[in-house]
């Protein structure tokens, strides 16, 4: 039978960050994510190309090729090393701004449908199970194509604006198990207003799952991203994501495989990490998991054989 875990002097976030340090794919993969991150805004800087520059004398030069195009160049001419990490810039953009936008959204509709219930809470999630049931693909084709097509905050807009189903479903959820809680009641009792009861005490209290979710939806938006990219209708030309980026990999895989080879690297890299973080943050922001300590120590019974009468 699983206990609950029992709060320590330390506090909440203490023990959930120790129990994150102790998984070693989780800061593993934390600190790839940071080195990639920073390779990829402060990289481009040792090159002494630009992303859209054209070299007409290396087209489709392999790495380590001639002219410092230390990962080679695409059929354009354009240096390889730097449109990647350009596109991996753009890439980790969206991401986290995509699922910026569908925290927003979720956390507010489903914090708001949990507490109120009632017939407000079955319209609100009527209108969660409708959208379900229409195709990601379309809605965001529609809204690409109703404005700007790749413009990036646009693009970042409608991603987010249809990741928020399931953020709304889980902090619903929370909400719902939290509500008749003690301190929930003392609020009410004290005069405390909606707005306030929710924006003080329950998203805090909801933050947990919140953060976990946040973290596994991020690699979520990136693959999202770049498969619009793939189809053509997510970042354009000048511009590249590592969506794009395959793109034209795959279209000269059996000339240049570099081309596919390498972006498809960081993007899988990054994936893989983000995925492992979030396992490790689920992990440690269990509240039903134990807290990391020493185990406790098992005293050997002895059994002392009784002396007869008589014997030495």
């Amino acid at each position: 039978m699983t206990e609950l875990a029992q709060p320590s002097a330390r506090g909440f976030w203490a023990d959930a960050w120790r129990r994150l340090r102790r998984n070693r794919a989780a800061m593993v993969s934390a600190t790839l994510i940071v080195l990639i991150s920073l390779l990829a805004f402060l990289g481009p800087s040792f090159s002494p190309h630009a992303f859209d520059a054209i070299d007409w004398d290396h087209m489709a030069v392999p790495p380590g090729g001639p002219n410092d195009h230390w990962l080679g160049t695409d059929r354009l001419g354009r240096d390889l090393y730097v449109r990647t990490l350009a596109g991996v810039q753009i890439s980790l953009q969206i991401g986290l701004l995509a699922t910026l936008v569908s925290l927003c959204i979720g956390v507010a509709f489903g914090a708001t449908a949990g507490y109120l219930g009632g017939r407000i809470d079955n319209l609100m999630m009527r209108f969660v199970d409708i959208l379900y049931s229409l195709p990601y693909i379309f809605i965001v084709i529609i809204l690409s194509t109703l404005f700007d097509r790749g413009n990036i905050f646009v693009l970042f807009l409608a991603i987010g604006a249809v990741g928020w189903l399931t953020m709304a479903r889980i902090v619903r959820g929370q909400t719902l198990s939290i509500k008749r809680k003690e301190f929930i009641e003392a609020a009410l009792a004290s005069g405390v207003g909606t707005g306030s009861i929710l924006a003080r005490h329950i998203v805090p209290n909801v933050i947990g799952p919140v953060i976990i979710y946040a973290t596994l939806t991020i690699p979520q938006m990136i693959l999202f991203e770049s498969f619009l990219s793939f189809l053509g209708l997510g970042v354009q030309e000048p511009q590249a994501s590592l969506g794009s980026l395959i793109n034209e990999g795959a279209q000269e895989m059996e000339s240049a495989v570099w081309m596919l080879l390498v972006p498809a690297g960081f993007l899988v890299t990054l994936l893989t990490c983000f995925n492992f973080l979030g396992d490790g943050l689920r992990d440690a922001l269990d509240p039903r998991a134990k807290v990391v300590g020493p185990k406790p120590v098992k005293v050997k019974k002895t059994v002392s054989t009784p002396v007869m009468p008589g014997h030495n």
